[in-house]
């Protein structure tokens, strides 16, 4: 309490009207409950502290940030992971999660740090705007999502950071910076995947293309075989396509094909390499009811409502799951996942299941797909954090062979110094992060053991 009070006297000096504003913010968010015990969606880490603050404009921002001797950005709270925790300061943007402005002129839409796909789409949708691609989730907030290099599937599409052209943090001296492709060059791709170690991104804008309508279909029961010799063909069946696998009988379960629907016309194969076409709407997890997933069966609908594999007015429970993912370049596709299938006894009664994606190569710094188009294996996983700690280094040592990258936000244990050996620009991010916090306020303990050398 006391320490409360005395951060409050402090920011009390620097203008009494950002800290009543900061004081009925925070006190609307405790009124909800929210900071008890606070914990991340999946309910796995509880994070080190309840000290969270609500700002609802840049200039609270800048006076919390100046503040705080040590302060991370929280967005939805899906990793899986410490990426976003801080033993001393939170700051949630969830009180800034409007639409700054709408560029018809150059085709982009500027958003604040709070927003949420899930809540951006259908305004778009609205005005006559997409998209390039969506994360399987619309829950989960634009700038976490980009901050973490998190991505939807398609051979042809980048992870969601590719479609960023600029953003505007406040730094460590509280001080608001622009950052944007046009004008700052390499340091606006370092920027972007930017972890939240530069500072806490404010608003974000993003390119648009036109609307469109897309359908979907689902094949049953894939032979992994098929794979050998027709992955990339798969993958390019669609705008964006998902294999679905409990890793039981070499057998794909599910492939979810995500099409663009031009002129109205589709066509749909009753076969796929030997996989049949579901003639009802299906779920990840055949057993599940697919009540929330997105429609399927061809029906056309809007791109919004068909990129994600659930809907965006389901709320997704508080996550009885946990989840990893390993990304390694394309061309090991089949390889690694006839690797990972080795291990499949010992894996497969601990997951609901695993999907296998693919992400377009770009040029961000610390973007998993830095140079290199990347397949990605997912796996959803019972929530038993023991067995599946114990499970995670088996299967990086199955991918090892294929030079495997951690998903930021989710579960993994490869060691640090093979984790940063695998980001060539990682030494100019560094040089980045020291010139917009020199003194390390937004470094966290997930910061300091996966970016920076032991000591």
């Amino acid at each position: 309490m006391v320490k409360r009070v005395i951060f409050s006297l402090s920011l009390g000096l620097a203008g009494g009207v950002v800290l009543s504003k900061i004081l009925r913010t925070k006190r609307k968010a405790k009124s909800t409950g929210q900071d008890a015990g606070l914990k991340n969606w999946a309910g796995n880490l509880t994070y080190s502290t309840n000290q969270v603050h609500y700002p609802a404009s840049v200039e609270e921002v800048q006076a919390i940030v100046k503040n705080c001797h040590k302060v991370r950005a929280l967005g939805s709270r899906h990793s899986f992971n410490q990426i976003a925790d801080s033993g001393e300061n939170l700051i949630s943007l969830q009180l800034m999660a409007s639409v700054v402005s709408l560029e018809k002129g150059v085709h982009t839409v500027t958003v604040e740090g709070g927003m949420r796909y899930g809540e951006l789409a259908p305004f778009l949708q609205e005005n006559g705007y997409a998209l390039p691609n969506l994360a399987s989730l619309p829950h989960i907030t634009v700038v976490g999502a980009c901050a973490t290099a998190t991505h939807g599937s398609g051979i042809q599409n980048g992870n969601l950071s590719t479609t960023v052209s600029a953003v505007e943090f406040v730094n460590a001296e509280g001080e608001v910076v622009t950052l944007s492709r046009e004008k700052d060059g390499e340091a606006f791709k370092g920027a972007v995947v930017g972890l939240g170690g530069l500072g806490v991104v404010t608003k974000i804008t993003l390119d648009l293309q036109p609307a469109f309508d897309m359908q979907q279909v689902v094949y049953r029961n894939l032979p992994m075989s098929a794979l050998k010799d027709h992955f990339l063909e798969i993958q390019a069946k669609g705008y964006s396509v998902s294999l679905f696998t409990d890793w039981r009988n070499q057998n794909i379960n599910e492939v979810w094909i995500k099409s663009r629907v031009e002129d109205g016309v589709s066509t749909i194969e009753p076969e796929l390499f030997g996989a049949t076409l579901a003639t009802e709407n299906m779920h990840p997890i055949e057993s599940e009811s697919a009540v929330n997933t997105t429609e399927q069966l061809g029906v056309p609908g809007p791109w919004y409502d068909r990129l994600p594999h659930f809907k965006m007015g389901f709320k997704p429970s508080a996550g009885k799951e946990l989840q990893s993912e390993y990304f390694v370049p394309v061309e090991h596709a089949y390889e690694a996942m006839m690797a990972l299938e080795q291990i499949q006894d010992k894996i497969s009664p601990h997951i609901f299941i695993s999907e296998i994606r693919t992400i377009k190569a770009d040029d961000l710094w610390m973007s998993p797909q830095y140079n290199k188009t990347t397949v990605a294996f997912h796996t959803t996983w019972k929530q038993d954090i023991e067995v599946v700690m114990e499970l995670l280094p088996l299967m990086e040592a199955q991918l090892a062979p294929f030079n495997p990258i951690p998903h930021w936000g989710k579960l993994f244990t490869m060691a640090p110094e093979v984790v940063q050996a695998r980001y060539e620009g990682l030494e100019d991010f560094r040089q980045l992060l020291h010139q917009h916090d020199p003194g390390g306020k937004f470094r966290n303990e997930f910061l300091q053991k996966y970016i920076y050398p032991a000591s």
